[in-house]
């Protein structure tokens, strides 16, 4: 096996379910570290984070990425150990194998080839990694993000090797992320026999015109780079599982993905005034997962298209879909911010593969993108 392969596999190896890292980031700093990388170990609370730095000039490139992994699920649904890496049929498989173990094994190959060839680089290189994305991402990059500025360590550009492709490798890269707002809304009413309504409240029939008129708003119409912004209902319960008791409360949870069109604090105003019009029973709670963020055209989007198309010929498309990710923290503090992975149809699912030919692509496609910042 090639030194990609055999990097994904041992990474895949380990169990490292959210947060727990099981040693990935040891493996990660050895391999650095023999390349001339400066690394530091940066733990916070139960979460094991990388900062691993080669140079000390401008500009800074940075891949991030993550060691963890979300749980298997049923085993029994896996053609082969989830945590135990198989190749079969050109497939490498294994929980992490595209999200996004491979995406990391690719990078450190990247960077070494690059580093032999070009020794005397411009600029900087470094790595954030982290154990805390696929779970509550408090303690993870967010943190890292937050000693760096305190220390005026500036990121220019940042790479994220989250899976991105759609259908071929590089097709798609994420040049952007929509912002995510989530509400946890509960409505009181009256608890009653359902033969007599007028001694009870209804809280999910008395709430219905509000959750009716939040589907039907137009709450923008996107612009070049998003989509309009989206409301939807992902949860509702009330009642005791019986037809003849009218329930005391309803609970129920939402979520926006919205644009760069609107804000937060506008969607929240906006919300909060429909339910008061509605009715007034009612507590909400609010949680921002992340805002929107975009890259524009510019250095970094050049180089890694240029690199897709010099590699596997591909014309890759610019696009903000998808979920959120650890680029939502990274954007901020950072001028240009995009995401390149491998194909994302496994990710999160039994028998999560990644095709072997795809990693060695990757790691040529990484290394070109290097070359056309840092040369």
């Amino acid at each position: 096996m090639s030194s990609i392969i055999d990097l994904c596999s041992e990474l895949i190896s380990r169990p490292s379910v959210s947060p727990d890292d099981q040693g990935c980031q040891e493996v990660l700093a050895a391999r650095l570290e023999n390349i001339g990388f400066h690394i530091e170990h940066l733990p916070f609370d139960d979460v094991k984070n990388l900062w691993a730095r080669h140079g000390t000039d401008a500009p800074l490139f940075c891949f991030a990425g993550h060691t963890d992994v979300v749980p298997p699920g049923n085993i029994e649904n896996w053609e082969s150990e989830p945590f135990s890496p198989e190749i079969r049929d050109g497939l490498l498989y294994g929980r992490g194998s595209a999200d996004m173990k491979g995406s990391i094994a690719a990078m450190v190959t990247a960077s070494e080839n690059f580093l032999i060839k070009h020794p005397n680089f411009k600029g900087s290189l470094a790595y954030l990694i982290t154990s805390d994305e696929e779970s509550a991402a408090i303690n993870g990059t967010v943190k890292v993000i937050e000693e760096l500025q305190s220390r005026n360590e500036h990121i220019d550009y940042c790479l994220v090797g989250e899976p991105s492709s759609s259908t071929e490798l590089g097709d798609v890269v994420r040049n952007g992320r929509r912002g995510s707002l989530n509400g946890s809304l509960t409505v009181r009413g009256k608890e009653g026999h359902v033969a007599y309504p007028d001694l009870a409240i209804n809280p999910i029939q008395v709430f219905l015109p509000a959750l009716t008129e939040l589907s039907q708003i137009e709450w923008d119409q996107g612009n070049d780079y998003f989509p309009p912004t989206s409301f939807q209902i992902s949860n509702i319960s009330a009642g005791q599982g019986t037809t003849n008791v009218i329930p005391r409360e309803m609970s129920l949870l939402f979520n926006f993905r919205f644009s760069t069109e609107v804000t937060a604090e506008g969607l929240q105003a906006q919300v909060e005034a429909i339910f008061d019009h509605h009715y007034d029973n009612y507590e909400i709670e609010w949680h921002l997962s992340g805002n929107p963020f975009i890259t524009e055209e510019g250095t970094l989007t050049n180089a890694v298209i240029k690199s897709i198309k010099s590699v596997n010929d591909v014309d890759c498309v610019l696009s903000t879909g998808g979920g959120t990710s650890d680029g939502r923290f990274i954007a901020p503090a950072c001028a240009q911010v995009v995401e390149l992975g491998p194909i994302n149809a496994s990710i999160h699912k039994n028998n999560e593969h990644v095709a072997l030919e795809d990693l060695d692509q990757l790691a040529i496609i990484y290394e070109k993108v290097l070359e056309e910042i840092l040369l």
